[in-house]
């Protein structure tokens, strides 16, 4: 697979500067990437094969990320101020991969129990893990008559407040089989799964809701923009327009990580994206863009070009400067072994 990568010339700084890391997963492609900084002072790019890579999330101690059939859980194994390699400060290691089969796995939160939570697309519903079974639901919308593998108001996205899942964001409120297909250019919603409320609706496909700074922001992809919720109003405010299919968000700060897709089929078919893009005369791409949410103004940004079409997820990773990640095919799999006792942190006190 060819894939060229460009990115902005103060990427490398601005990351460094803020001790910050991106994870970003591409389902189109499998890939996992890990975007620092390097000793040298440019962007590294560590990357890795998960089949179907989807929602991903996770600190400088662990990371969750959602497969085809699989919810994998990934463990940094370095201490503070220790180096793999001679130069990464994070290593993760894949330390769990729970079957849950085909469930369409979008977004995931982390709960304050450490939990994790998912979006399941395919059954309309959140659910968490179950040791026996493939999930345990924990919540599904009330216009959702029924748990079946059907899809049917394409249930994507996942905002964590305080610990706890709270809201999500459907492509419609369709109780039947695809039903949402017919319903992207404004039948989106949020919804606050602990009331059940409509607290935003007339969207075109939201995506990616995040409670930041006191608001509740979102991805409103249809329109390829960047906004928030006003719940007075139950409606979206634009802060700015992002020059593809937005999905994937990150907060940290006042600073947003947004993820852009080209196309499928070269065509946004029947949504106000595509005339906006024609209307301003630009490309769809594929990359990531890293807006100020002070005025809407794109900061930094990460371009792909090639075979890479798609982004699904991101997540800012803090106090992360150069991370890697030990892949299923390579010898370190295998041969890299870490291990604790009582006698280390004995030896350590």
């Amino acid at each position: 697979m060819k894939v060229e990568k460009s990115c902005s010339r103060g990427l490398a700084a601005w990351l460094a500067g803020n001790r910050l890391s991106l994870a970003i997963s591409s389902y189109q492609t499998g890939r996992v990437y890990l975007v620092g900084s390097d000793k040298s002072g440019r962007v590294s790019f560590f990357e890795r094969i998960f089949e179907r890579a989807m929602g991903i999330v996770g600190n400088a101690q662990r990371l969750y990320l959602g497969g085809l059939y699989q919810l994998w859980r990934f463990e940094n194994v370095l201490r503070s101020n220790e180096v793999i390699h001679g130069q990464f400060d994070k290593c993760y290691v894949p330390r769990n991969a729970q079957t849950i089969g085909d469930l369409d796995i979008h977004e995931l939160g982390i709960r304050k129990n450490g939990k994790v939570v998912f979006v399941n697309t395919k059954y309309s519903c959140l659910a968490e893990l179950s040791m026996t079974h493939s999930f345990k639901v924990i919540w599904k919308p009330d216009f959702i008559s029924k748990l079946a593998p059907e899809d049917r108001c394409h249930l994507n996205g996942l905002a964590m407040v305080d610990g706890e899942p709270k809201y999500v964001t459907a492509v419609c409120k369709s109780d039947a089989v695809d039903g949402w297909r017919d319903r992207r250019k404004d039948g989106g919603v949020v919804i606050d799964i602990d009331s059940n409320e409509i607290v935003c609706e007339g969207l075109s496909m939201p995506h990616s809701p995040r409670w930041a700074n006191g608001k509740l922001w979102l991805l409103n992809a249809g329109t390829g923009q960047l906004g928030w919720v006003d719940f007075e109003n139950k409606a979206f405010v634009p802060l700015t327009f992002l020059p593809g299919f937005a999905r994937g968000l990150s907060i940290i700060g006042n600073m947003a990580a947004v993820g852009l897709s080209k196309p499928r089929n070269q065509r946004f078919e029947g949504l106000q994206l595509d005339q906006e893009l024609t209307r301003r005369d630009v490309e769809p791409w594929c990359g990531v863009q890293i807006v100020s949410l002070a005025n809407g103004d794109v900061q930094h940004w990460i371009r792909f070009d090639g075979d890479i079409t798609e982004i699904f997820d991101l997540c800012f990773l803090p106090n992360v400067r150069h991370p890697m990640m030990v892949g299923l095919r390579t010898p370190e799999i295998r041969d890299l072994i870490t291990f604790e006792t009582e006698l280390q942190q004995e030896a350590i006190a």
